[in-house]
């Protein structure tokens, strides 16, 4: 069994409140929940308007579906316009 966790902090600059920002992460949590599966949470930065880190999990038997999705994931994410990504981290477990 293998575990994977992709962890992003980004920036959303178009963001002038906590209500903004929560629109952009409800976004980005919806659309990689129905296209790839996985749970995602909102890890830091609760309390920041323009800055968010998000965590990603997935748990399959083969390694390789795991870092597959993962990859495809952070591509999607690093394509939007909306938000910037500062820093990634990739786990496997």
């Amino acid at each position: 069994m293998t575990v994977g966790v992709l962890t992003i902090e980004i920036r959303i600059p178009s963001s002038g409140s906590l209500k903004e920002k929560r629109m952009v992460l409800n976004r980005i949590k919806d659309r990689t929940r129905k296209k790839f599966n996985v749970s995602v949470a909102e890890t830091a930065y609760n309390d920041k308007w323009q800055r968010a880190e998000l965590a990603f999990a997935l748990v399959s038997g083969q390694h390789g579906y795991v870092e597959e999705v993962l990859n495809k994931l952070f591509a999607q994410l690093d394509a939007d316009d909306l938000y910037e990504i500062i820093r990634y981290e990739v786990e496997y477990k």
